[in-house]
């Protein structure tokens, strides 16, 4: 069984653990994930620019950001990592795209667990931008 762990710096206005939680582990059984672990900071614009610049070298905010780990954890699960959400930049992308926060967390959260089991689009010739886009239709449906 797969676990995803919340810190949360900033808090939706509705409640959004179980949608986002339900996401990340439909897509870690869709990838056929094994029992893993997931640790998701939903943090704010100011927080995710400085991770951005110290561990990235941009001096910029994102929407999110994936720390692949690994390790196999005492409980036999593997720490895939963790996985930073800024809920500034998804409330602002949510008003653009036309739909709610909780979507777009959940769209944001999609694309950072495909980084966290090894899919990089800046590098795969457009493989888990069409992956994403499938999933994004079965899970999010």
């Amino acid at each position: 069984m797969n676990r995803v762990q919340f810190n949360w710096e900033r808090r939706p206005s509705h409640p959004a653990a179980d949608a986002l939680r339900t996401t990340v582990c439909s897509c870690l059984e869709h990838l056929d994930c094994g029992p893993c672990e997931v640790h998701v900071l939903v943090t704010g614009d100011e927080r995710i620019r400085e991770l951005n610049r110290d561990f990235l070298d941009h001096d910029r905010p994102t929407d999110v950001l994936s720390f692949p780990d690994g390790d196999v954890m005492p409980n036999g699960r593997r720490l895939l990592g963790s996985i930073v959400v800024s809920l500034d930049t998804a409330r602002r992308q949510a008003e653009s795209e036309g739909h709610s926060v909780i979507r777009e967390l959940q769209e944001l959260l999609l694309h950072g667990t495909l980084h966290l089991v090894g899919y990089d689009h800046s590098i795969d010739q457009g493989e888990m931008n069409r992956l994403e886009i499938d999933l994004r239709k079965e899970l999010l449906s």
